[in-house]
């Protein structure tokens, strides 16, 4: 692309990400504010959720939906929309979009084609739990949420069970439960786990301890399995050289054959670890066996 291309890109609309409240409406800057009030469009992952902020703004404003199942065909009529000048604001339904929520793909396509991307930064979940978690926020891996099926579960938690950092992580209300039961079996009943629930509302509740410790908490809590959670989860001590690799597969094998054939147990686990199928597969066997 020309340098007089990369000029006139720089004229023509712009493409804001802006971050919305994840509960309390208060959180909203006036940055975001000013920003939403002046774009022409608002690409939203719910225009009826969206809608209502706006409302509240008293604000009108043309909408498109952009969500996990359309977003790659709506790129072409965003891209349309900057070329013609339209300033664009892309929102999720709560808290900074691309976190967990849609918009990757339309960012990268619109940083492609030479537009502007310009951040409007303020609510996420993440960061408002991490900082009153008083666990360390040195170093965090974020891994969002992890797949709905046991077996899937079990086997990313397996794979992030030797990381030293602080783990993060999104859960549902209806799947809570059945994550810290697999979150003590996997990483260990004693790890610390700090739980944050309907942040910035009402409600907002905060559970903290052993992993077995939350789990308890959350059953004997009538509201425990309500509302949106971020768990987070104190990294692993240093572990002796040469020992980890071979107790995670083993203990990843272990968990794959209790819900797979043992064949496609092996082969998620030669993905997770790297380690060859075959090998791997005689050693599931053996495990089987005993």
């Amino acid at each position: 692309m020309s340098g007089s291309e990369n000029v006139r890109k720089e004229m023509d609309g712009v493409l804001y990400v802006v971050a919305t409240p994840i509960g309390n409406l208060d959180d909203l800057s006036d940055r975001a504010r000013q920003t939403l009030a002046k774009v022409d469009l608002v690409a939203a992952e719910d225009t009826r959720h969206s809608g209502r902020l706006l409302q509240h703004l008293g604000l009108s404003k043309q909408m498109l939906a952009l969500h996990d199942h359309n977003e790659r065909a709506r790129v072409a009529g965003i891209l349309d929309a900057l070329a013609a000048g339209r300033q664009v604001a892309l929102v999720s339904d709560a808290g900074t979009p691309l976190i967990s929520d849609p918009g990757y793909l339309l960012v990268r396509e619109v940083r492609a084609a030479g537009y502007r991307v310009s951040p409007v930064p303020g609510p996420c979940a993440l960061v408002a739990a991490l900082s009153v978690a008083g666990l360390p926020t040195d170093r965090f891996l974020f891994a969002g949420f992890l797949p709905a099926k046991r077996s899937g579960r079990q086997a990313a938690l397996t794979e992030l069970a030797r990381e030293p950092a602080t783990l993060v992580f999104y859960e549902s209300p209806h799947r809570i439960i059945e994550f810290m039961k697999d979150l003590a079996e996997v990483l260990g009943a004693d790890r610390e786990c700090v739980l944050g629930r309907e942040l910035t509302k009402t409600f907002e509740t905060f559970y903290s301890g052993r992993a077995d410790e939350v789990l308890e908490q959350l059953e004997s809590d009538p509201h425990g399995a309500r509302g949106e959670f971020v768990v987070m989860v104190r990294g692993a001590a240093p572990t002796p050289a040469g020992e980890a690799s071979v107790l995670d597969t083993d203990k990843l094998l272990e968990l794959l054959i209790k819900e797979l054939p043992v064949k496609k147990a092996a082969r998620i686990a030669a993905e997770v670890s790297g380690l060859g199928k075959n090998e791997l597969y005689q050693r599931a066997l053996e495990l089987k066996d005993h």
